[in-house]
């Protein structure tokens, strides 16, 4: 089946053309000699990122295969065709055998510590000495791409538990050293200022939420070029989070209250100082799938443009996972909007129409 796309489609920043070609499951910029069958018309993005995302993971921790099926399908539907699967307990490898669902690149488990996470959710080590095998091992079941958990509260300090490390810095350096001779690439989940150093010491590629960066830090992931996933849904559970812990852990809450209350300053401030602001939902777990559209409107809160948030959701950041967008033989894979998103985010929240591998899902 040949569909013409025409209109506005998008390749790139300041790069677009009046139209383009699906050929079965295939995109050419090149009319093609047979005459298109249908017309989708108006504004024709590459097919939405979200770089944090759970596929297989669900509040008590791993969901079955229709659990993460009807996940897949809630992503995309609002758009997101790519997603980056930021840790999940699941083996979702039978996902890639479904044309009906995005595209995913896997991280493997989250790798943290005994009681210094979540239960059911990541692989736990008895002892840090244990992460450098343990990245070994995870390379082999993500696609490139390692899920640290760098921090998390200690319980065992009682009332004055609080977010601390959770590796050593010559153990953490060790296992990033590890991932990086594999060709695998590091991302890490920190909220506390403590553990940046160490990660960005160690040569981590990604930080997921860093919402404890101070503004040197701040300077500094910029300068060293790594991005930061925003989570701002996330983020903005922070407060309940509090809440729910300060009984026991007031020190905690006082901190995660500080940086809920500066959540859109601290992204404002990461896009300002020139981080490459990634659009992450954090979907799994407590966050429901699909809500790419509520974390691009986040992120437009906190002061990003409209037309950097949507970069950052479509071709900006396929383009650092090395995955093509609309280019000529790239997977069919494209939204369509009635009005154009660049200049409004909340266009994202209503696509017209969602194309999967040259059919069209929605």
């Amino acid at each position: 089946m040949i569909t013409h796309l025409r209109g506005t489609v998008v390749l790139g920043d300041e790069h677009e053309v009046g139209e383009a070609w699906v050929v079965g499951d295939r995109l050419t910029l090149e009319q093609p000699p047979a005459p298109a069958e249908a017309v989708l018309e108006g504004w024709v993005l590459p097919g939405l990122v979200d770089v944090h995302c759970h596929i297989g993971l669900g509040a008590d921790g791993a969901v079955d295969d229709a659990t993460a099926r009807a996940q897949g399908w809630a992503d995309r539907d609002a758009g997101v065709l790519l997603v980056r699967d930021a840790g999940s307990p699941a083996d979702t490898r039978w996902v890639d055998a479904r044309p009906d669902l995005p595209r995913l690149i896997r991280a493997g488990r989250h790798l943290a510590r005994t009681k210094r996470y979540l239960r059911h959710y990541g692989r736990e080590l008895t002892d840090p000495a244990q992460l450098p095998q343990a990245v070994r091992e995870e390379v082999a079941r993500g696609d490139g791409w390692i899920k640290l958990v760098a921090d998390w509260i200690d319980r065992d300090l009682g009332p004055d538990g609080d977010l601390r490390p959770l590796w050593p810095d010559d153990v953490l350096a060790e296992a990033v050293a590890v991932a990086h001779a594999a060709g695998a690439r590091v991302t890490a989940h920190t909220f506390s200022h403590e553990a940046l150093d160490p990660l960005l010491d160690a040569g981590v590629d990604c930080l997921e939420h860093a919402t404890g960066a101070t503004p040197a830090q701040i300077e500094r992931i910029a300068a060293a070029g790594v991005p930061v996933t925003a989570t701002l849904l996330q983020v903005g559970q922070f407060e309940a989070i509090a809440a729910q812990g300060e009984a026991r852990y007031p020190r905690f809450a006082e901190r995660m209250r500080t940086m809920h209350a500066r959540r859109y300053d601290h992204v404002r401030d990461l896009h300002d100082a020139g981080v490459r602001v990634l659009v992450g939902t954090d979907a799994g777990g407590t966050i429901s799938h699909g809500r790419i559209a509520d974390e691009a409107a986040e992120m437009a809160r906190a002061g990003i443009p409209a037309h950097d948030v949507v970069a950052a959701a479509s071709w900006r950041t396929r383009e650092w996972l090395g995955v093509p967008g609309i280019a000529e033989g790239a997977s069919a894979d494209v939204v369509v909007y009635d009005t154009d998103p660049r200049a409004d985010v909340a266009v994202l929240a209503a696509p017209r129409a969602v194309v999967l591998r040259g059919a069209r899902v929605r």
